[in-house]
């Protein structure tokens, strides 16, 4: 859907922010499935927020959360460049979003598919959709992960 593409960009663009930041390169957006608006967007924030559970996900859900005063956020849809983490899962659950559309599998983590999938362990109703990695993605967390690799092995 080309409405996937345009708000996956968005979050491209906060991950791609994630990384000037020194963060792990994940974003994320929520959007109105009936207006089409963003609602929140934001990447992840461990290092700045010295906080485990900065992922762009939990940022998003809080965010969201605080915009619209309620932890019902029903008839949104998340966007996120990384397949979401149990933690993130379990909140993007709890919260009543109604789809994710994610970029990249998370083959350590990942749980909607990758290692676990939580939305048949609790059979709910979220709609899960992947969309194919148009903007390089996976060569940003390669980088990444590639210099934080060589900056350990040398330290």
């Amino acid at each position: 859907m080309i409405k996937d593409k345009k708000f996956m960009e968005v979050a491209i663009e906060e991950a791609k922010e994630a990384l000037r930041e020194n963060e792990i390169p994940v974003g994320a957006v929520l959007v109105d499935n009936n207006t089409h608006e963003i609602i929140a967007k934001s990447r992840n924030k461990k290092e700045q927020n010295f906080d485990v559970t900065s992922h762009a996900e939990i940022n998003v859900i809080k965010e969201a959360s605080k915009k619209l005063k309620t932890w019902r956020l029903t008839n949104t849809t998340l966007y996120v460049t990384l397949e979401p983490c149990t933690m993130c899962m379990s909140a993007i659950l709890q919260s009543r979003i109604s789809r994710i559309v994610y970029c990249l599998d998370e083959p350590l983590m990942g749980s909607v598919h990758s290692k676990l999938d939580l939305t048949t362990i609790f059979q709910t109703k979220i709609t899960i959709s992947k969309i194919d990695d148009e903007w390089g993605y996976e060569e940003i967390l390669k980088d990444f992960f590639g210099k934080k690799r060589e900056y350990f092995k040398n330290s």
